[in-house]
């Protein structure tokens, strides 16, 4: 069953229309316009993070939540335009990470003194292989 945030974001493309238009660039092979299409929705994530940092340099608690919730509904929406099982890719990664070990990197500075999400021997990233829903269209 797909979590309340996943079908909030259908409901949403449903309403505004979303669905319909990317079916119709699918099915006439408008590989363009999809290819730009997913690079916006990439820049829109990027613009929104902006807002964000800029609401935490101006100490704005409004803002900054609101910002990452924006972050959220574009990445999660994002993933419901591209046909993926959002649900089941959250917990390919969640799975993923529960399987890494407490450590540290060497690679990156750790002033927080908590411990980093370290990869053991034989660990196994995500596998979104039979997931990856119409994104083929989009690249």
């Amino acid at each position: 069953m797909a979590s309340k945030w996943v079908k909030d974001i259908a409901e949403m493309h449903e309403k505004f229309g979303v669905d319909d238009w990317v079916g119709h660039k699918i099915f006439d092979g408008d590989a363009n316009t999809l290819k730009q299409f997913l690079a916006f929705r990439i820049n829109f994530l990027e613009e929104e993070l902006n807002e964000t940092r800029n609401a935490f340099t101006e100490k704005d608690p409004e803002e900054i939540i609101d910002g990452l919730i924006d972050l959220c509904v574009i990445a999660i929406g994002t993933l419901d335009i591209l046909g993926v099982d959002a649900d089941e890719a959250w917990t390919q990664v969640h799975n993923a990470n529960m399987a890494k070990e407490p450590g540290v990197k060497a690679s990156r500075p750790n002033t927080f003194g908590l411990p980093d999400l370290v990869k053991p021997e034989g660990w196994k990233g995500p596998d979104h292989k039979d997931n990856h829903g119409d994104t083929a269209y989009f690249v």
